[in-house]
């Protein structure tokens, strides 16, 4: 399976026609058409449902454009990576993280890189955890922001000198914001928005000394934001990290801390023996430069 044949084939399911597809990458039709034919032999299943209107990509055929989105990515990381060794250092360093207050230390970092060297570029993933190990295990990202306690035998890392604390996001008119903190007895019998990271679920069993089980999970989510508008319209209050929705005398919703406290360690990690860009070493250095003069 070339490389090529897999760019002509995203550029027939983007399209969703064969005719449209060859117009965009300046061929004619039928060589385009004996290219999919012949892919499909080669993996010997159907990849395309073909009507009078338009192609349809089968289940195999949303698969292989999934993967092959991720190797057209990865080669093309590759080869920003792979750059002479000169002063003029450049390249793409690739970050995955959730959302946090982790990510100050590195936007000081990224500064000051970008400061000495102009042509490096930085490229941020947000997700939750799962998300993360999965694109760094798979070499689509150089470094990722895990959040203790996490499962970092295949990892190397460096500590953060934050720590995220946890609480609850709700309306300020909500009867609970009256409180200075929030025990696991007051998320009884309320609405809950919680994120469906597979760990946390286990943190929070352990701090709610297993009531976890009895509270009602209305909805879950991966990133706060959209959480945050939930809340605010009502549909329940949130179990999430202090900081990432500002509070500001507009706002409407507030934040209270667990009690008791459930706060959390950050890591910046990347694969065992990863074998570093310049780009990535420049950046790793830095990082190790700005922890010893500010922490």
């Amino acid at each position: 399976m070339e490389i090529r044949v897999l760019k002509y084939f995203l550029a027939v399911a983007q399209e969703e026609n064969i005719t449209k597809a060859a117009e965009l990458l300046h061929m004619s039709q039928p060589p385009l058409s004996r290219q999919m034919h012949d892919l499909e032999e080669e993996l010997g299943v159907k990849l395309f449902e073909r009507t009078n209107r338009k192609i349809v990509l089968t289940n195999e055929g949303a698969l292989l454009r999934q993967r092959a989105e991720e190797i057209l990515e990865l080669v093309e990381k590759t080869k920003a990576d792979v750059c002479p060794e000169t002063e003029n250092i450049s390249g793409e360093i690739y970050i995955g993280s959730g959302e946090t207050e982790g990510i100050r230390t590195l936007a000081r970092v990224i500064y000051r890189v970008r400061k000495k060297y102009p042509a490096i570029r930085f490229h941020f993933y947000s997700g939750h955890a799962e998300d993360v190990s999965d694109r760094l295990d798979r070499g689509l990202l150089d470094f990722g922001i895990c959040i203790e306690p996490a499962n970092m035998s295949k990892y190397d890392l460096i500590k953060l000198p934050t720590t995220d604390r946890w609480g609850v996001l709700m309306r300020k008119d909500n009867p609970l914001a009256q409180k200075k903190t929030i025990t696991p007895k007051d998320l009884l019998k309320r609405q809950i928005i919680a994120t469906n990271q597979a760990m946390a679920e286990g943190e929070f069993s352990g701090w709610s000394g297993g009531l976890y089980k009895k509270y009602s999970i209305a909805v879950t989510y991966n990133l706060l934001y959209n959480a945050a508008i939930l809340v605010e319209e009502g549909v329940g209050i949130a179990l999430c990290i202090e900081n990432v929705i500002r509070d500001y005398a507009e706002n409407p919703l507030c934040f209270r801390p667990l009690e008791p406290p459930m706060n959390v360690g950050l890591d910046i990690v990347w694969k065992k023996h990863y074998v570093f860009s310049k780009a990535a070493e420049v950046f790793l250095n830095e990082l190790r430069n700005v922890l010893q003069e500010n922490f």
